[in-house]
């Protein structure tokens, strides 16, 4: 009996479709990831505020991140931006993604903003991102990315339904105004630093935002730190994990594909965080909120699926 294969599978067996499948799977996981690191940080950060203000906080985060990131730059050969305007570049964004989104978000909930309110106004980005990415990068939105876009807004906005959004108005305008850092930061990391090296370019980010929030955490806050282990243990998971784990995840991701894509993750982060606060924190988790997460999961993969 002969022991040839067909076509069809001595096509499926090539020894190269083998050899492409751990780097695929490791692909499609990046994403998840992503989402699950993003999400904690707002555990964590309800984990730390109670023992240091929020700019002493931010102080921490960005200062163990970006002794970190310089130090594996400078061990590692990392490349550096050659010019005083890639500098300039790479210190915007910190600025805005850094600095502007996370002080915001701090400040909002410190003053009486709930956690699902702030994911709400987190996962509008998508909106916000896709729309500014067409404007100002040129990027098409097809009509099946808007309807995914809009299941996506429904289900975050299904996640925080039993959270109205009366009283504490300051709270969200800041928490608005992180948002616009947060997308303003992302839509710019992909027009001017596409191409950083995220070892050195992550570094400077940090450093940079390090002393910015320190020029003013210093005088506001005096420095005024509680070190329980709480807030030992959110710190380092911020500073290690959630800043440079997430954050390099997403500039990776946006270099190997378009902003908007990058940012309908965001749709998935108020459900994610429920559950982390549920099964970390003991938070209820409403039957309306599972809904809004399936909704929105569902929507991300239908706009992923049809593109």
């Amino acid at each position: 009996m002969s022991t040839t294969l067909s076509p069809c599978l001595a096509q499926s067996f090539r020894p190269s479709r083998w050899d492409q499948l751990p780097a695929a799977i490791a692909a499609s996981s990046l994403p998840l990831l992503f989402i699950l690191l993003w999400s904690s940080g707002y555990v964590a950060g309800r984990l730390a505020l109670p023992h240091t203000g929020p700019l002493t906080l931010l102080t921490l985060r960005f200062g163990l991140a970006a002794v970190v990131l310089l130090t594996v730059a400078a061990a590692t050969g990392a490349p550096w931006p050659s010019r005083a305007r890639g500098w300039g570049h790479l210190a915007v964004v910190g600025l805005l993604m850094q600095v502007l989104h996370f002080s915001c978000i701090y400040f909002a909930l410190q003053w009486g903003l709930s956690a699902g309110v702030a994911g709400l106004l987190i996962g509008l980005m998508p909106l916000a991102t896709a729309l500014g990415a067409h404007l100002w990068l040129a990027e098409r939105v097809s009509r099946w990315q808007l309807l995914g876009l809009a299941g996506g807004l429904g289900g975050v906005a299904l996640v925080i339904a039993d959270k109205p959004l009366d009283g504490a108005w300051p709270a969200y305008a800041v928490a608005g105004l992180g948002l616009l850092g947060l997308v303003a930061g992302t839509l710019y990391q992909k027009r001017f630093c596409a191409h950083m090296d995220l070892r050195s370019g992550a570094g400077i980010q940090m450093a940079v935002s390090t002393l910015a929030v320190a020029a003013v955490a210093g005088p506001a806050e005096g420095f005024a730190v509680d070190w329980a282990p709480e807030l030992v243990g959110a710190w380092l998971w911020l500073g290690l994990v959630n800043s440079i784990g997430a954050f390099s995840l997403m500039f990776f991701m946006i270099r190997r594909g378009q902003a908007g894509q990058v940012a309908r993750l965001f749709f998935l982060i108020p459900g994610v965080s429920a559950l982390l606060g549920f099964v970390l924190l003991g938070e209820r988790l409403a039957p309306l909120a599972l809904a809004g997460f399936g909704l929105s999961a569902l929507a991300v993969c239908f706009a992923a699926a049809k593109r």
